[in-house]
């Protein structure tokens, strides 16, 4: 017979065998196998098998694994408990099916199915909290099923938890308490809560008390998943590494056991989120540990709502701050709580944000947090050609498989998924059926191409709940765009250099890496200022009516914002790209000004405009590429334009307080000190910005000196209006000076090409005679080639302007010869007379 101890666990079925039985033992046969043998591979070992799973107290796979070896019948009863009554509630669910009755049964199969979770224990009533807020992947019934376990499970009994509680603390509950109650507030799965009063002050406290004997029930459960693992990832033919997944959940899970590293874990957010400007609405209750052990943590009581039944325009504020926090964590503290369903998340009285339960978490390293905040620009963004990459970075996609990240194929199976997400309503607004399509396709073709990484698994659970939370309050909650409030804030503020690169491809896009004519796109500049915008408002608080303030602290605070952007002291990636793109559109816009005052000024018989005669009278900037119009300069002007609108339509929507008209005098003599004040304080920053876009602009007009071309402009004959471009008339074979052009001569076979080359040589000839070249040689030269040249210069009237071809200036040094050997626009040199 059994031992007492196994029996007492075993389930009726195997007394009463039925047809499911067949299957339910093929299933653990592997596993009860895989265990006997492993007892006798490990009989007769000197080492001992450890007296507990975990001897450490934490998550130990080769302890637990030493420790139920020895025990192979308690984990194969365990293993046909799970089986048979999963089993059972699965031919309920057939049978439902069959008989067209999914939809009928659904709140029963619901109950049932909490209950079921109930039963078999912690580590599944985790997963039943997980899927309990995600309505885009479950019905309504089920979901109300399974929110009975965030924070009804059935307690264990009072007594208990008195016992454990005078044994942790080493004295009577009354000596501590003056007020206990008999029945817990809350029960969840791990512990449950009670609210107490302490004798020393009254002030009431939370105690939450961890469950008996749960450490054991947990380390069976973590090894019986940890060992079927590997057979799961072969028969299901998967990239993934399972049993490092496994261990990934395991760590966080058996650490949630040790209330003392949960104090440790809530009071570092607390520190931590005070460095940043969540700090007023988001907060983990302050601890007591004098009265906090490792089964027993007690903390000040906060009084609250739980989030998801506070008020509809509170759940999506507080949504909002929750995903900041959020991301927050998980990407700039770096450590992140894993355990955000509703009844973790409470909305107080005061409209702050407090996060309870923080036993289960993980860290990530800098390297991952910068990576994954280049993976979140490029998806708000919908840069999905760039997403490949950051799945190999990110561990998704194996190294062996890095070479067929480029396909095409896959951009567009990842651009179709990502774009149905961003549109909103979670995993319901997917084509399961194509995604799965391509997928197969893409499969059959390259290979298993994606994997799950172990680290990912708590982020995942992470932000699924909370996207779930999104999801019951909004049908069209869409998580990646409530992620572009902080990608936008992080952006713009970081100023390591890996997020410059992110922010220049945010707002530049394909064009990133071509400095010279990159300029911002005006799209994915909106999204950035928005999203900036939209975190600042969730930050403050301010939606929530906490911030009582005159419209001069709004502009004041906007200000703020603002300077400590662009007017920096040392150079930040936000503020290169800022002084590179002002200077440009002060450029583009000077030029532009220009040609409209020209424009207005009139036309003279010359074709020249009044106000150019006036200030160059001969003409010598008349095509200079310093005063004329290109096709980056209209694209700049343009762009200039929106993001003028932009800011003032961001301005306007904020709301009344920043229409400057209607401030009165004394609020326009304190703005202007308030004004007058910040930038005298950052005087510094003010100076070296100063410096840095003076030599921007100096930069500029150097380039567009060393590159750029003259226009070559044809002058009418007096009388004449015409005035015509090289552009405008190489397609016509007359122009206005009478001459006749052939229309397919370029710049190469032209004349003065020729001649300019036959002095190059010559005078390069010149240069190697013993008594190098005299100046009287020079003008001989150019009046020789003048002379004989079938092409006479133009003889203007006097009062016309002489036609100026100009490309670059001829340099007599021996070394500038070179010239001659490279591009032919470069090999034109200036004659003029």
């Amino acid at each position: 017979s059994l031992p007492s101890e196994i029996t007492s666990t075993l389930p009726a079925f195997l007394l009463t065998p039925s047809p499911a039985t067949t299957a339910l033992l093929l299933t653990t046969s592997a596993l009860f196998t895989y265990s006997f043998i492993s007892s006798i591979l490990t009989f007769g070992k000197a080492t001992p098998p450890p007296k507990t799973p975990y001897p450490l107290g934490v998550y130990d796979a080769p302890s637990a694994r030493n420790y139920f070896d020895t025990k192979p019948l308690l984990a194969l009863s365990r293993a046909l408990e799970i089986g048979w009554k999963s089993g059972s509630f699965g031919v309920k669910l057939g049978l439902d099916y069959l008989g067209e009755k999914l939809s009928e049964n659904a709140d029963i199969r619901a109950t049932e199915l909490s209950r079921l979770l109930t039963e078999l224990g912690p580590s599944f009533i985790k997963i039943g909290q997980s899927l309990s807020i995600r309505t885009d992947l479950l019905s309504p019934a089920y979901v109300r099923g399974l929110r009975s376990l965030q924070d009804q499970v059935p307690p264990f009994s009072t007594a208990e938890a008195r016992q454990i509680i005078e044994e942790e603390l080493g004295q009577p509950i009354d000596a501590v308490f003056s007020v206990f109650p008999k029945e817990p507030v809350a029960a969840a799965s791990l512990g449950q809560v009670y609210k107490a009063t302490l004798r020393e002050n009254n002030k009431e406290v939370a105690i939450k008390v961890q469950r008996p004997n749960i450490m054991e029930q947990i380390a069976l459960d973590m090894y019986l998943i940890r060992e079927m693992a590997p057979l799961a990832k072969r028969t299901f033919s998967l990239n993934t590494d399972t049993v490092g997944t496994v261990d990934a959940w395991g760590t966080g899970f058996v650490n949630e056991l040790n209330y003392v590293d949960e104090a440790i874990n809530g009071k570092q957010f607390t520190e931590s989120i005070q460095s940043t400007s969540l700090a007023s609405v988001v907060f983990a209750p302050p601890v007591l540990e004098e009265y906090t052990t490792k089964k027993v943590l007690t903390t000040e009581w906060v009084v609250g709502e739980r989030l998801d039944q506070s008020s509809k325009q509170d759940v999506t504020v507080l949504c909002s701050i929750a995903m900041n926090t959020y991301l927050t964590m998980m990407l700039e503290t770096g450590t992140l709580h894993c355990d955000p369903h509703p009844g973790n998340l409470l909305r107080t009285t005061d409209g702050k944000l407090c996060i309870l339960d923080w036993g289960m978490v993980t860290k990530l390293q800098p390297d991952l947090q910068v990576t994954l905040i280049e993976h979140m620009a490029h998806l708000t963004s919908s840069d999905y050609e760039e997403i490949p990459r950051d799945l190999l970075l990110l561990g998704f996609i194996p190294e062996d498989k890095a070479d067929s990240i480029g396909d095409s194929g896959i951009v567009e199976v990842l651009a179709d998924i990502y774009g149905a997400w961003t549109k909103g309503g979670g995993a319901a607004a997917i084509n399961v059926n194509k995604v799965i399509s391509q997928l197969q396709d893409l499969t059959a073709e390259k290979g298993n191409l994606f994997q799950i990484p172990p680290y990912f698994a708590y982020i995942a659970k992470s932000f699924s709940v909370l996207e779930g939370i999104g999801l019951s309050n909004d049908e069209k909650y869409s998580i990646i765009n409530e992620c572009l409030p902080y990608v936008s804030k992080r952006l713009l503020t970081d100023k390591a250099d890996r997020m410059g690169g992110a922010l220049s491809t945010f707002i530049f896009g394909p064009d990133k890496y071509n400095t010279d004519t990159r300029i911002v796109d005006y799209d994915r500049v909106e999204q950035l200022v928005t999203g900036f915008g939209d975190y600042q408002t969730s930050a403050s608080g301010a939606l929530l009516g906490q911030e009582d303030t005159t419209r001069l602290d709004l502009i004041e605070n906007l200000s703020d914002q603002i300077l400590d952007l662009v007017v920096t002291e040392e150079e930040t990636p936000l503020q290169t790209i800022f002084i590179e793109q002002l200077a440009k559109m002060i450029s583009s816009s000077s030029r532009s000004v220009w040609a409209d005052l020209r424009e207005a000024s009139g036309t003279l018989p010359s074709g020249r405009s009044v106000l150019g005669t006036i200030v160059d009278p001969l003409g010598l900037f008349r095509t200079s590429p310093i005063v004329r119009m290109n096709d980056l300069d209209i694209k700049t002007v343009e762009t200039t334009r929106s993001l003028l609108e932009l800011m003032s339509s961001q301005l306007s929507k904020s709301d009344q307080s920043f229409d400057l008209s209607t401030l009165t005098n004394v609020e326009v003599q304190n703005l202007s000190r308030m004004l007058v004040r910040k930038i005298w304080d950052r005087r510094r920053g003010v100076f070296q910005t100063s410096n840095r876009l003076a030599t921007m602009m100096l930069k500029l007009t150097a380039d567009k000196l060393e590159s750029g071309e003259r226009d070559v402009l044809v002058l009418p004959r007096p009388g004449e209006d015409k005035v015509e471009t090289e552009e405008g008339k190489k397609n016509d074979l007359t122009v206005s000076d009478g001459r006749i052009h052939n229309k397919d001569a370029g710049r190469d076979s032209s004349e003065r090409l020729s001649r300019a080359r036959s002095i190059l040589s010559e005078l390069k000839e010149l240069e190697d005679t013993p008594g190098g070249v005299e100046d009287h040689q020079v003008v001989d030269l150019l009046n020789s080639k003048e002379s004989s040249s079938s092409r006479p210069m133009a003889k203007a009237p006097v009062d016309a302007e002489i036609e100026v071809e100009s490309f670059v200036d001829l340099d007599m040094k021996e070394e500038s010869t070179e010239v001659s050997k490279g591009s032919p626009e470069k090999e034109e040199i200036v004659l003029q007379r």
